[in-house]
């Protein structure tokens, strides 16, 4: 791996939790359970090693929140607040600086109270940051966005994103087989390198990760030019 070429921030859209669970027999809540305490934990320090400043977990979509079933829904919750309580601790120790985007005002007052207090307490940490897609949606955002601004131009819109401040992705990538982004980061996406594998995602190891992250460092970005 060039190290000179490394991406500055990678994002993941990670599909094919409950594809995973359904062909092990398990219900599809084991496939986000093991995605969430194993498989992201797993790249996320994987991207810390490699010396990747920020990392974007697409956890929930605006679709997700609208079309899954209460109690998958209600699963998914309760794995997110698993999730922040056992991270708040390393997020400090690791000065790991956490963030999310979407539209928080549709989840769970308490788990609302929990992400604000975690962005609060690591705001000063500078090593990595860790953004989590909750009720996340390209389009969702941009219509916030717009209703947010004024005077909106090319140059000043990235500044009322739910990204505002962070890097545009380099880096994104989709597991599970499927070849489109869904939405996701519409306007950062502009010059993001795609990766796609087939593998779902609690399939993809920091080794699968470390293949995408090489596929990319070989490619030349011309950004247009």
């Amino acid at each position: 791996m060039n190290s000179n070429h490394l991406p500055k921030h990678v994002a993941i859209i990670p599909d094919g939790n409950r594809r995973w669970a359904k062909e092990k027999g398990l219900p599809s809540v084991e496939g986000h359970r093991y995605a969430a305490q194993t498989t992201f934990p797993n790249l996320a320090n994987e991207l810390a090693r490699l010396g990747v400043k920020y990392f974007t977990f697409w956890a929930l979509s605006t679709e997700n929140l609208t079309g899954r079933s209460k109690e998958e829904l209600d699963n998914i919750f309760d794995l997110i607040r698993f999730f922040l309580k056992n991270k708040s601790k390393e997020f400090k120790k690791k000065e790991t600086r956490f963030k999310t985007i979407g539209d928080l005002t549709r989840l769970p007052n308490d788990l609302q109270n929990e992400i604000f207090k975690i962005v609060e307490d690591t705001k000063k940490n500078k090593k990595m940051t860790v953004i989590l897609g909750l009720n996340y949606g390209g389009r969702d955002e941009i219509i916030r966005a717009v209703k947010k601004g004024n005077n909106l131009t090319k140059e000043n819109f990235s500044n009322y994103l739910d990204t505002a401040g962070i890097p545009d992705p380099d880096l994104i990538i989709r597991t599970g087989g499927e070849k489109r982004l869904s939405g996701f980061m519409l306007w950062q996406s502009e010059y993001s390198e795609l990766y796609f594998s087939d593998l779902y995602f609690p399939d993809f190891t920091a080794w699968e990760l470390e293949k995408a992250i090489n596929s990319y460092s070989e490619r030349q970005r011309r950004f247009g030019k």
